[in-house]
């Protein structure tokens, strides 16, 4: 069986070694400090061995895991100065001897703004923010690493993630939930479990290109939560205009609101297979609250 290199056990990252771990001889995973490392060894007992990295520093033991790593996933974004897995591991990376296959989790927010048409793979980029033009570049190193070892790489351009812990029902129970109004304004969300799917499909293909990483119903982001007050027997809480609420949003929330496009899934289904388990919010909010 294969060994497998994370670079970032975030949320995505963590769901897809819990869903298909059991598939790799050894995996491998990085953290931003001890303690996490110490954590996550504890919580996957043997199946896991977390290293720390502090996003600067190659380290000998990311070095040498590199060196045995059969299929590498990137869930770390770039920064202001590029890519931080690249710029401490690129040379390690190219030169990998057992490498066969790397999975790098992008957005589909590198599309920008779309006026709420419909986007696809052979849709060019044009984002809209700073962060937006580092995503892209990034994706572009790591296809030219690609093109220059050999190694397939796939770049899955999520939309919205919920979950297990990280959904509309938390939101709501916790009386957290804001249910901003934009006219026209619709997003695409997908589940972690299918982003799993997605990470997995695209190893066990050795697939290579962009891959968008959307449910099937993009919709307007408060529909959601109007859902989950149903689900938990509540009133939803009440509509508020954007204009109202923008000042009150950080940056990084903002931007959530900047470009409006509905993104397609066709290749995702056609060229890896992927069946989704929640095509919709409405299966896998149902899910989630069964599981409560």
């Amino acid at each position: 069986m294969p060994t497998l290199l994370c670079f970032g056990l975030g949320y995505s990252a963590e769901h897809f070694v819990s869903m298909f771990g059991d598939g790799f001889e050894r995996i491998i995973g990085t953290v931003r400090g001890v303690e996490r490392a110490a954590l996550l060894n504890a919580r996957f007992a043997g199946r896991l061995k977390a290293l720390p990295f502090d996003g600067i520093s190659p380290t000998p033991a990311l070095e040498h895991a590199i060196g045995e790593a059969d299929l590498v996933l990137v869930s770390i974004p770039q920064t202001e100065t590029g890519d931080p897995v690249l710029a401490a591991f690129g040379q390690a990376l190219l030169h990998a001897r057992r490498l066969r296959s790397i999975v790098y989790l992008s957005t589909v927010g590198v599309y920008g703004d779309h006026g709420g048409a419909w986007v696809d793979e052979d849709t060019p980029p044009r984002p809209d923010s700073a962060r937006g033009r580092g995503r892209v570049a990034a994706e572009h190193a790591w296809q030219n690493l690609g093109a220059r070892s050999g190694v397939a790489v796939s770049v899955l351009r999520l939309a919205g993630i919920y979950g297990p812990g990280r959904n509309a029902l938390v939101r709501v129970a916790a009386g957290t939930a804001r249910r901003i109004v934009k006219p026209g304004h619709v997003v695409n969300r997908i589940h972690v479990g299918d982003i799993a799917q997605a990470i997995d499909a695209a190893f066990a293909r050795r697939a290579a290109g962009i891959f968008n990483v959307a449910d099937d119903e993009p919709s307007a982001p408060g529909e959601p939560i109007v859902f989950a007050a149903q689900l938990l027997g509540r009133d939803p809480p009440p509509e508020i205009p954007f204009a109202e609420a923008a000042p009150t949003l950080s940056p990084l929330a903002l931007s959530f609101w900047q470009g409006c496009r509905r993104a397609r899934n066709d290749k995702l289904k056609r060229e890896l297979g992927v069946t989704l388990l929640y095509p919709t919010y409405r299966e896998g909010l149902r899910a989630l609250f069964a599981a409560r």
